[in-house]
């Protein structure tokens, strides 16, 4: 985590910045937090190190921190994906068992993972890339499944096409329904009505939002701005 987040310019942040900066405002004191690998990693670098969040992975850690310096990196302390980590003060290793029991016992309060795709009915698609051979979705079903709160945090459309769509055609993680999305465009909202469009990203427009996403969006009165300082 980031001791000293310091507020930029919207403009010169990236896609993948302003979707970390905005998940953060998601993650409350006392929180116990599970990153997925990738894009969800950001998060940790928009949390304050006293704001008393404690990040957990897969592979048996809690208590991670930000991407050390580069020169400073521990082969012994790392996330799930195998991406090189810090720990906080007060922070714990513990075994895979204990690790999966926290999460499918609905002892996380969130999860944030990645997503290749989500439908209307909120259902992700996270772990089989389409033309890669994959081991398998590894925690992603279980957190999907035991998460109080499931963020999905990905870049609005790959190569062109949208990721928000109105029906999977990639095998889903789970059948749960995900608690929000936060793309580089929009905060998405999946309710029983349908998905409903929270909030825009900087400088974007509702009509550039539709315009980007096959899936229906609902739109109900006028939608603010994202605020990601």
């Amino acid at each position: 985590m980031n001791a000293d987040v310091m507020e930029r310019p919207k403009a010169a942040m990236s896609p993948k910045e302003i979707i970390a900066r905005r998940v953060a405002q998601e993650i409350k004191p006392g929180m116990l937090v599970n990153l997925g690998i990738g894009l969800p990693s950001m998060v940790a670098n928009y949390i304050p190190n006293d704001a008393g969040v404690f990040f957990q992975a897969e592979n048996g850690v809690i208590g991670l921190g930000a991407r050390p310096p580069e020169g400073m990196e521990d082969p012994h302390l790392t996330d799930a994906g195998g991406g090189f980590v810090t720990a906080v003060p007060g922070a714990a290793s513990i075994d895979s068992a204990m690790s999966f029991g926290i999460i499918r016992g609905g002892h996380l309060d969130m999860t944030v993972l990645g997503g290749l795709q989500v439908d209307e009915r909120g259902c992700l698609a996270n772990w089989m890339v389409p033309g890669k051979m994959v081991p398998g979705m590894g925690g992603a079903m279980d957190l999907v499944a035991g998460a109080k709160r499931v963020i999905v945090a990905m870049v609005h459309s790959a190569k062109g096409d949208p990721k928000i769509v109105p029906h999977c055609t990639l095998p889903l993680t789970a059948l749960r329904r995900v608690s929000l999305i936060v793309t580089e465009l929009a905060v998405i909202e999946p309710t029983h009505e349908g998905l409903v469009l929270v909030e825009r990203g900087p400088g974007v427009s509702v009509e550039q939002i539709l315009a980007e996403t096959s899936a229906q969006i609902i739109v109900d009165g006028e939608v603010p701005e994202m605020r990601i300082g």
